[in-house]
This record gives C-alpha cells, structure tokens and sequence, in this order.
C-alpha cells in the first residue's frame, strides 16, 4: 500500500511522533492508523498521544549567538507560562538552540529527524516526546531562524525572560562594544515598537498602494464633502505617519524622543568612526498567532470537587 505524506501527517497530528518513525509505523501497519498508533506506543515514540490535540501557545523564546557572527532565534511553546519557567524546560530549548546552532538544520521537519545533540541514540522528535512525557504538557518547537552575519555582526536581546526575543543584523567596519551597545538599543526598540520593515526601501509598491486605498476609504467616509485635493493630501499625511510606525529606521527612537532610529545611528556610527547599517531582524513574540483556550480556572477547580 502506498503511504502518501497526507497519510504521515494525519498521524504525527495525532501522536507527536516524527515524520520517519509515522511513516515506518504506517508501513508496517499497512495504512491501518489504530495499529500504527499501537507501534509507535510499543516503540515508546507516542506517550504524548493524548496531549497532541492541546492548544500549546505559551512558552518561551530563546537566542544563541556564537562568534558574534552567527545567531539563531527559536521558539518552543507550551501549554502553561509555569511549565514556561520551569528548569528542565529551559534546559531542553536551550538544548535544541544548540542544536540548531550547530547543524545546517533549515526547517523544523528537518530538525525533528536530526540525531539529538546530547544522545544520539535519538531524534530531537523523540526527545520532544520524551520531554512531553517528563513534564506532563504537550510541547512544540514552532519556529527558528538562523543568522549569518557577513561584514557586521549579530546582536540578541530577549525581554520578559523569553517572552519576546530579537535579532539584529548589522553590517559595519568596526565590532566593538560601543557598536554592540547601540545595536542592543535598537533591538530593545524592535521588542518594544514591533516594526514591520527595516526602511521604506523594502516595502513594495503594492502594499504603498493598498494602504492608500485603505486610507483613501478611511478619509472619504470621514470628510464626505471634502474635494478630492484634500484627501489626496490627507491621504499622503496619513500613509508617511503610518509608514514611520513600520519603519524601523524612520521609528522615533524610545530612549530619545528628539532622534529616529536612524539619526541615532548616524551620531554613533561618527562616534566610532565607520557606518552601522541594520541589514535585518527577527522579532520572535510568544505565542503570537496562535489562538489561546480561555481557562476558567476557578470553574475547573469546582468541576473537579465536585466529582
């Protein structure tokens, strides 16, 4: 029988098991789901079966940087901030920071089926499970992205013990502490004011475009008996303030009100002598994205003495 990739990732959905070992146990069991399920759990790789359906969306965010050149972001959810602050937790992903630091691994699927950094006689999928089994909450690497500075330097700054974590990418002459400083301030401006871009010169003229018949619609159902001339300019004030709030650079710098992000570059980079030009960034926020369950813990308290 032939077992499609649909067929695998049914089952990894429903197991937390990896990629290879679902498609092993879909071969071995023919197709079946329930027997492949029973070989996994045979083969100890499904003990977090029941946890798989939970929602994991808290977690934290963690930074490797190695020679200042090379840098990786990653984040590794689970299903309660405690377990977040856990030890064993935080060993585990800075375990899998290492892991990824280290290899050529360019995608989560790719790292599941990695051998694990501290055992090789496993996968970091089955370390995952076996984490999930010692912890007792569904667990979840969710995402990384590696970094390899050329010309320049990376820079990390992760806020709220793992609750937001950055990456800074910069391209400069001259590496030193007064140039790390300045980069550490400006990652501390991504984690804080979330831009969308480095510069306008990365934004592409369709997004310009759609964002001015936004503000266009915006503006006309304001000011209906406005003429045309004066939206057009109301249109262009409120499209440069919108896009001086994505803009990294054109950000009004949060430790100095009467500098851009940009201006401030500029006074360091003459300080120290050479250029300092942000080439990118990763800004990684916990749980961003993903639906969260409302507990009503009290009300689970009451449900459980009550049985």
């Amino acid at each position: 029988m032939e077992i499609t990739a649909a067929m695998v990732k049914e089952l990894r959905n429903m197991t937390g098991s990896g990629v290879m070992d679902c498609k092993r146990a879909l071969v071995e069991s023919e197709g079946d789901y329930d027997k492949a399920v029973e070989v996994l759990r045979e083969k100890g790789l499904a003990s977090a079966e029941k946890k798989a359906s939970r929602i994991a969306a808290e977690g934290i965010v963690w930074v490797s940087v190695k020679d200042d050149v090379t840098a990786i972001i990653v984040e590794v959810n689970s299903e309660t901030d405690f377990v977040a602050q856990n030890d064993t937790f935080r060993t585990f992903v800075a375990d899998v920071a290492e892991q990824i630091l280290t290899s050529d691994v360019g995608t989560v699927e790719e790292l599941a089926e990695q051998k694990w950094i501290k055992d090789a006689s496993k996968t970091v999928q089955e370390e995952l499970v076996s984490q999930i089994a010692v912890i007792g909450e569904k667990l979840s690497i969710r995402r990384f992205v590696k970094i390899n500075a050329e010309n320049g330097v990376v820079v990390p700054y992760l806020h709220g013990g793992g609750r937001i974590g950055v990456l800074v990418d910069a391209e400069s002459a001259v590496v030193n502490a007064e140039v790390k400083e300045a980069l550490k301030n400006v990652a501390m401006q991504v984690a804080a004011l979330s831009p969308k871009y480095v510069s306008r010169d990365e934004i592409s003229d369709e997004y310009i475009e759609h964002e001015k018949e936004i503000l266009k619609a915006q503006a006309s159902n304001e000011n209906p008996d406005k003429p045309e001339s004066i939206i057009e300019k109301m249109i262009i004030g409120r499209l440069n303030k919108e896009l001086k709030e994505v803009c990294l650079l054109d950000q009004i710098y949060v430790k100095d009100g009467d500098l851009t992000v940009a201006k401030y570059l500029e006074q360091v980079s003459k300080a120290v002598g050479t250029d300092i030009k942000i080439k990118s960034f990763v800004r990684f926020e916990t749980g961003e994205g993903i639906e969260k369950k409302e507990e009503n813990f009290a009300e689970e308290v009451a449900k459980q003495m009550s049985k």
